[in-house]
């Protein structure tokens, strides 16, 4: 028999997991419902899957777009928008960093960085 798994979250690696949860919260509207030290969550209110945070002293910020010999992105989150240039403005006044972007005949990307330098794309749907 198979075991029920109930995903629950993706975590990432931050010196600062409260900071980082608190930019979460800012730019995606949930909660922050664990808020330590060394680790924090942001979880929408529904209770599906969110965001987790733990403590990493030695984090080594990924580059992006990749450089050899550099620290490599490992992921990066992806959200859907249907305003993005408001969405930026909130990602930017968070503390985002933008890192570029792209438009395509069905989408239109922006790439950012998180204060931990994390990438995540805003996109809406052309």
């Amino acid at each position: 028999m198979t075991p029920r798994l109930t995903f629950t979250s993706t975590v990432l690696g931050t010196p600062d997991p409260r900071g980082l949860a608190r930019f979460y919260e800012r730019l995606l509207g949930w909660p922050i419902l664990d808020d330590e030290e060394e680790w924090a969550t942001v979880r929408p209110t529904d209770g599906s899957a969110g965001l987790s945070f733990q403590r990493e002293e030695d984090h080594v910020l990924p580059v992006w777009p990749p450089e050899p010999g550099t620290q490599q992105m490992q992921l990066h989150l992806d959200f859907e928008v249907d305003d993005l240039a408001a969405a930026c403005a909130v990602a930017e006044d968070a503390g985002a960093r933008r890192l570029g972007g792209h438009t395509d005949p069905h989408e239109e990307v922006r790439v950012y960085a998180d204060p931990a330098g994390h990438p995540f794309c805003l996109f809406v749907r052309t």
